[in-house]
């Protein structure tokens, strides 16, 4: 029986990644053609040769590196708070289990409260600023849970350590807390970006554009990114724009696996410090 398991789960992991490697090949073939210098220059077109990710990218970009120190400082101050703070209490385990539950509430939801909340209630509109609110509560719960267990993980004989050298609580927490659990906070971090980085639809709802002629200059400036073009690409007509957008999916799996990569560097070279 074991060994009938253990060849059912080979097969199904076999499966999964021949399918993907096939479909890897079918984009690369599609879209290595298109790549190239004024693809990464030139804005949205009509037009299959003059099309190009210049705002896509750039938005994208920003929605980045608005949504990592927003999401980093409220993530990781409820999890220190959660875990070093509080005591254990039937309330304390009220906010563990709605925690959870937002970490599995799908997209679209937080893109209607973004909608609610940012676009009409703040008058932030289609600005570059409600995308980053929005992310930022789509990957809070995530970063949140990864931040707490990496916490969790920081043996408590280092605190009573500390304790005995008469450190203070925000003394044993900023300098032995944090610094052990660190690279585990930020290898959650960055891959909560990761998923941001490729969510289309709560940026759809809170009015991410899907045809733009230029890049955003400020926070307050209308954005698309890259999924939200892709898209568009997709769903024209002409078999070229499919094949632009086998290239733009390119350049997302490029970004999505320089973050991932920076995750692991960090996560190595912050364990070797500390």
């Amino acid at each position: 029986m074991d060994h009938f398991a253990k060849i059912t789960f080979l097969s199904a992991t076999l499966f999964g990644i021949a399918f993907l490697g096939v479909l890897l090949y079918q984009i690369v073939v599609d879209g290595v053609g298109w790549i190239s210098w004024d693809f990464f220059t030139n804005f949205s077109s009509r037009f299959p040769s003059k099309a190009g990710v210049a705002a896509a990218l750039i938005g994208s970009i920003w929605i980045v590196l608005l949504t990592g120190p927003i999401a980093f400082f409220l993530g990781v101050g409820t999890a220190l708070y959660l875990e070093e703070y509080t005591k254990k209490s039937w309330f304390t385990r009220f906010i563990q289990v709605n925690i959870h539950n937002l970490a599995g509430v799908p997209s679209i939801v937080y893109g209607i409260l973004g909608l609610a909340v940012f676009v009409q209630g703040l008058m932030l509109g289609q600005a570059v600023l409600a995308g980053v609110f929005t992310m930022s509560l789509l990957v809070l719960p995530i970063i949140v849970v990864s931040s707490q267990e990496a916490i969790r993980s920081v043996p408590q004989q280092m605190r009573n350590a500390s304790y005995a050298l008469g450190a203070s609580k925000w003394q044993t927490i900023s300098r032995v807390v944090i610094p052990t659990a660190l690279p585990n906070i930020l290898t959650g971090v960055i891959l909560a970006l990761s998923r941001a980085i490729g969510e289309t639809a709560p940026l759809i709802v809170v009015g991410a554009l899907t045809f733009v002629a230029f890049v955003p200059a400020s926070p307050m400036d209308p954005f698309t990114v890259l999924p939200i073009q892709i898209f568009n690409w997709t769903s024209r007509p002409q078999d070229d724009f499919r094949a632009i957008a086998a290239a733009g999916i390119m350049v997302l799996l490029v970004v999505l696996l320089t973050m991932n990569l920076l995750a692991v560097y960090l996560r190595n070279k912050y364990q070797k410090r500390y």
